[in-house]
């Protein structure tokens, strides 16, 4: 396939069953019905529809570039068709990713997570999708960093001749809304002192310095901020290409052999690890979690995506799920201390300013 093919993975939660913790078989019913539509299907080449704990993600392929209104449209109108099912069933937080009741050319900025490559396929084209929820875009620093700069879990920064240059990482400051671009390994250090602050920069997208071609691509959009409260977790998204030049699958997927922790889990401002889970074992239960991670994966054959594989069924990932209950269980020890719960920077969009302006009065000035 000489043309080039767009990959969009679109996301919303759009109403939970039961509570925060999976998706109705409606839902995806008719988020399936409504993509085989015949004008809908002459937009694209092909179509998935996935979950993870109570988000439905839109995989998407098509020949019409990234930020097409056609397909924002279409999977806006498709998160609309499915929020009247939720609502029928009375699922909990219907739409409630859906910051407007209008769509307005493009879908970022309304509510719903997008992450869009464009590229030219090769004669093998390996993607992963990763969707991940109770966590928010941050959760993708960790990884994306060992994936594409660390030689102890990617050994083809070492030995593949394609990959020894290394790479370039787009990173996002999601509070002052500006952009800036490391080229690694030698400006390693300037990132990490912002990405290991993932509240606030996010690794947006990845390039090979070798060919220039785009590797990764994550979703960055935070609805506490576009919407000025608090409405659920950001429930992340990222496509990253394997093999030939990029990170073989296990290289990709090693880093979430050794859970990190990330923001989110219950009501959006807890502290927890990032469990690997297959499709069928991610629905978040305990304290609404702990936040989860599911990696599939595709070829894509002319546009059309074969597959999917789910990487993390596989009982090599036993232990990183053991590690997580552990970590699991010693974070819910703290309970509403620090560093369970967020920091109160973080905690601005929940109860906290009601309390302090509540608590104002009785403040008093001290001595020194």
């Amino acid at each position: 396939m000489s043309e080039r093919v767009t990959i969009s993975v679109i996301k919303a939660d759009i109403g939970g069953w039961v509570g925060h913790s999976s998706v109705h078989a409606a839902l995806i019913e008719r988020a399936e019905e409504f993509l085989s539509r015949e004008p809908h299907r002459q937009l694209l080449i092909d179509h998935y529809v996935a979950t993870v704990g109570d988000d439905i993600n839109l995989i998407l392929t098509h020949e019409r570039g990234v930020d097409c209104e056609e397909i924002h449209q279409l999977a806006w109108d498709t998160f609309q068709a499915c929020t009247e099912v939720a609502r029928e069933l009375k699922l909990y937080g219907a739409g409630q990713d859906l910051l407007s009741d209008a769509f307005s050319g493009n879908i970022r900025g309304l509510g719903p997570g997008v992450a869009e490559m464009e590229f030219v396929e090769r004669a093998s084209e390996p993607l992963v999708i990763f969707m991940a929820d109770k966590t928010e875009p941050g959760a993708w620093n960790y990884p994306l960093f060992k994936m594409f700069a660390d030689p102890f879990n990617t050994a083809g920064l070492v030995i593949d001749p394609k990959m020894h240059a290394g790479f370039r990482f787009e990173v996002h400051d999601l509070i002052e809304h500006r952009k800036i671009t490391f080229s690694l390994p030698e400006d390693m250090y300037d990132m990490l002192v912002l990405i290991g602050a993932p509240g606030r920069f996010c690794i947006k997208s990845v390039f090979s310095k070798e060919t220039g071609e785009i590797a990764a691509t994550s979703s960055t959009q935070r609805l506490n901020l576009m919407a000025g409260r608090y409405v659920g977790k950001d429930d992340p998204v990222c496509i990253v290409r394997c093999q030939s030049g990029f990170p073989a699958v296990g290289e990709a997927l090693e880093p979430f052999a050794r859970p990190h922790l990330v923001s989110g889990w219950m009501r959006g401002s807890h502290s927890g690890p990032l469990m690997p889970s297959s499709a069928r074992m991610a629905s978040p239960t305990r304290f609404d979690g702990p936040p989860r991670v599911v990696a599939l994966g595709f070829q894509l054959a002319d546009g059309k995506l074969v597959g999917p594989q789910d990487f993390f069924a596989d009982t090599a990932f036993d232990n990183a799920r053991k590690l997580a209950n552990d970590l699991a269980d010693y974070m819910r020890g703290l309970g509403p201390f620090e560093p369970h719960r967020l920091h109160l920077d973080e905690m601005e969009y929940t109860t906290l300013p009601d309390v302090m302006a509540r608590l104002r009065d009785r403040f008093e000035e001290m001595d020194e």
